[in-house]
């Protein structure tokens, strides 16, 4: 009876390191947002952060059986971060720039087509970027769009034109800017300002695309095989349908998710 008790024991014993060390080698995935760039990540109102990258995020790592967790970024020190290993990879609206390759950074394929558009409030008499001489607009810091209006960018001759160019931390400071007057207009992301314009009423998003883009994934230098392991997830999320049912509640981006398409 006694050895039978201890093949016992033995074996419960065997059996709760297996668990330990099974779990302390669970892989934990950071993925890096902008806490404040609905509709891909945004703070949700149970208090959690959603969106629809956010969610991608979360499906791909449970296929991938990592642990999952988000970490939000100051947009402007974003690379920074990410280098500082604060978070495993930038993932929220990114804009794929040919800077970030050229500085060894690790780029997903693209997934969305953007454009870069002009909110102004109800009433204004700005109908084009054409309207935008001497006015005060605002862009957020650390974006594709303040790259496109800076004095080397691709829009440099019509930032020239500005009275005055304010930059802002976030999106949602660049919004409340514009509904106090302190600005005439904000250069923002499309899906980032018809999302918020659909929730708040008294703002227009002028129709006109400036400055194409595609978003994808960065991350560190030496992480490829990562990428491509989260990459692969993602194709087999579109594969068996997962990220077209996600989609589904993003409705104002479907048509420009390449992997739709």
């Amino acid at each position: 009876m006694k050895k039978i008790l201890c093949l016992v024991l033995a074996l419960v014993m065997a059996l709760c390191l297996v668990a330990c060390g099974s779990g302390s080698n669970e892989k934990t995935f950071i993925m890096g947002i902008d806490p404040e760039y609905p509709p891909f990540s945004y703070m949700g109102e149970v208090g959690e952060y959603t969106g629809f990258d956010v969610e991608v995020c979360k499906a791909a790592c449970e296929e991938l059986g990592w642990k999952f967790e988000v970490f939000g970024v100051n947009w402007d020190n974003k690379l920074v971060q990410l280098d500082a290993g604060e978070c495993d990879c930038v993932w929220s609206g990114m804009t794929i720039l040919d800077s970030m390759t050229d500085a060894g950074y690790v780029i997903s394929a693209p997934y969305y087509d953007n454009t870069q558009v002009i909110m102004v409030k109800e009433g204004s008499d700005i109908k084009s970027s054409a309207d935008l001489k001497g006015k005060t607009v605002a862009v957020q810091l650390g974006t594709s769009g303040e790259s496109l209006l800076a004095e080397d960018g691709d829009l440099a001759d019509l930032s020239a034109t500005f009275g005055e160019l304010v930059t802002c931390d976030s999106f949602l400071k660049c919004f409340t800017e514009l509904d106090g007057k302190a600005v005439d207009a904000v250069f923002v992301d499309k899906p980032v300002a018809e999302s918020y314009a659909a929730k708040n009423a008294g703002f227009t998003v002028i129709d006109e695309n400036l400055g194409a883009e595609q978003y994808g994934i960065a991350f560190r230098s030496g992480d490829a095989e990562m990428c491509q392991q989260m990459e692969d997830a993602v194709a087999k999320l579109v594969e068996n349908g997962t990220y077209a049912k996600i989609a589904e509640n993003y409705p104002d981006i479907v048509n420009n998710l390449l992997f739709l398409k």
